[in-house]
C-alpha cells in the first residue's frame, strides 16, 4: 500500500517503517496522523510481522507537528465556547491514539534517530520498545518553547524511561538531550556513527528478534509493559496465568530440540 508520509517494507518477518518527507525535516502533517494508526494497528494483525524498524529519510527524524497543519485544528471560530473546548479535546485525544497505536503494537517497536527529533517526534519515540541514535543526534520537547504543554504522550512515558528529574527539567527548558547524555541516562540503548551503520545495527537486532518464538516474544512485551505498570505481585501473578496458558507449545519443543541439536529453530507465525 501507498503512503504519504510513510514508506512500509516488510522482509523475513521484519515490518522497516520509514518516515519519508525529508522536503519537510518529516514533520507530522495531516496525513502523518491517520496512516501511522492504519500502519501500526496494521501490523498488530500481520502474523507476517515479528518486529517493526522504524527509521526515517533526510537531514533529520523529524521536527515534530507540522505547524501549518498545527494551526488548523483549532476548535471552530464561532459557537458556544464549552463546545469548542470540547471539540478540541477530541482533536488531541484523536492524535493520542495516533502514538498510541505504536504502544499497542502487538510486536516489540525499534526507533531509530538520526539528526534533531523535536517535539511530536519525542512523544512518537516514547512509546518505543527500544530507541537507537546516531552520534548527531539530539531531542527537545520543543512544546515548552512555543507556550504550551506537550500533549502527546512525552510527558506521561518518558518519567518510565529516564530518571525523573532529567525527564522534568526537558520538559521545563526544552534543551537538547545530545545522543552520548541519551545513552548515558537510559533514553537510547546504542549510539551508531551515521545512519547507514544505525540501520544495518537495528536491522541485525530485529532479525535476531525475528528468529525467537514469537509467541515468547509476544509474552515477554506484554509482561514487560504490565510490570510498568502494576506492582511486582500483580506481574508475577499475571505470568503464572499467561504460561499457565501459553507455555505448553510446540514452540517449546521446538526450541529445545534446536538446542540439543546444535541448530537454529524455526518457529510458525502466529495466527492472523
Amino acid at each position: 500500500m501507498s503512503y504519504e508520509a510513510f514508506r512500509v517494507e516488510i522482509k523475513n518477518g521484519i515490518a522497516h517503517i520509514i518516515m519519508n518527507r525529508p522536503e519537510s525535516m518529516n514533520s507530522m502533517g495531516k496525513a502523518f496522523w491517520p496512516e501511522c494508526r492504519e500502519i501500526f494497528t496494521g501490523i498488530s494483525k500481520n502474523p507476517e510481522v515479528r518486529v517493526v524498524v522504524v527509521t526515517s529519510t533526510g537531514k533529520h527524524f523529524s521536527a515534530g507537528m507540522d505547524l501549518a497543519f498545527f494551526s488548523t485544528i483549532n476548535p471552530s471560530a464561532t459557537g458556544d465556547p464549552g463546545r469548542q473546548r470540547e471539540q478540541l479535546r477530541r482533536n488531541i485525544l484523536d492524535f493520542q491514539e495516533s502514538f498510541n497505536a505504536i504502544a499497542r503494537c502487538n510486536v516489540p517497536v525499534l526507533i531509530g534517530v538520526h539528526g534533531a527529533a523535536i517535539g511530536g517526534a519525542v512523544d512518537m519515540l516514547c512509546t518505543a520498545d527500544t530507541r537507537y541514535c546516531t552520534e548527531d543526534a539530539f531531542f527537545a520537547i520543543q512544546e515548552i518553547k512555543i507556550g504550551m504543554t506537550a500533549d502527546l504522550g512525552t510527558l506521561q512515558r518518558l518519567q518510565h524511561l529516564v530518571p525523573s528529574g532529567l525527564a522534568r527539567e526537558l520538559a521545563y527548558t526544552g534543551r537538547k538531550l545530545k545522543a552520548e547524555e541519551a545513552q548515558a541516562t537510559g533514553f537510547v540503548t546504542r549510539i551508531f556513527p551515521d545512519h547507514d551503520a544505525m540501520t544495518a545495527g537495528m536491522m541485525k537486532i530485529a532479525g535476531e528478534i525475528a528468529a525467537r518464538s514469537p509467541l515468547a516474544v509476544v509474552g515477554s512485551k506484554k509482561m514487560l509493559d504490565y510490570a510498568r505498570d502494576h506492582t511486582v505481585a500483580d506481574g508475577l501473578n499475571f505470568i503464572a496465568t499467561w504460561n499457565a496458558a501459553m507455555i505448553l507449545t510446540g514452540d517449546l519443543k521446538e526450541g529445545l530440540r534446536a538446542q540439543a541439536e546444535k541448530r537454529m529453530p524455526e518457529y510458525d507465525d502466529l495466527l492472523a
